[in-house]
């Protein structure tokens, strides 16, 4: 905890705690990486756009990022050393570990490999729908295959988020 110039206190975003109504979302890897990726291709760059809007929601606590230990174990075996530490500065500063029942994750995520997902993005899955929140990831063809794996929680990429969040926050502000 620190002090502005005037004096007051000022709360870091880890003492703070995110409202009773802030929903969880579950970015995967390559979406949290995305801000870093060639932002020469529009999709890209409007991906990367989504993404640090998402974040800066997390970081006002309007919404909670969750972490699983997948994305610690995937994040620490990044061979690129500047995404690797972002990533694991971005989980501790402002992530939430999920609290999972790993033997129903393992088995979920066994139910998603069984489909073609691989590993990683299996596991990813498991988590967000164990722990209820929403999915986001830049891999289309993982959102084909949570389709067929009929994923108990909503999945796309982070401009659909986004989108989703204004017409939620709309709708919630006009009633």
């Amino acid at each position: 905890m620190g002090y502005s110039d005037n004096g007051s206190e000022i709360v870091s975003d880890k003492d703070s705690v995110p409202s009773a109504s802030a929903k969880c979302v579950y970015l995967d890897l390559c979406a949290l990486n995305r801000p870093l990726d060639d932002q020469s291709q529009i999709r890209m760059r409007l991906e990367a756009d989504a993404v640090a809007l998402i974040l800066s929601h997390v970081r006002a606590r309007m919404i909670c990022l969750a972490v699983s230990p997948v994305h610690l174990d995937e994040a620490a075996a990044n061979p690129d050393s500047i995404k690797r530490t972002h990533i694991q500065l971005l989980l501790s500063e402002v992530g939430e570990a999920l609290q999972v029942d790993l033997t129903r994750a393992r088995q979920r995520a066994g139910e998603l490999h069984r489909i073609g997902i691989g590993p990683a993005d299996a596991a990813h899955a498991a988590y967000a729908e164990l722990s209820g929140c929403d999915f986001v990831t830049v891999d289309d063809r993982l959102l084909r295959q949570l389709r067929r794996g009929k994923l108990r929680v909503w999945a796309g990429t982070p401009l659909a988020y986004a989108i989703r969040r204004t017409c939620d926050e709309r709708a919630h502000l006009s009633a």
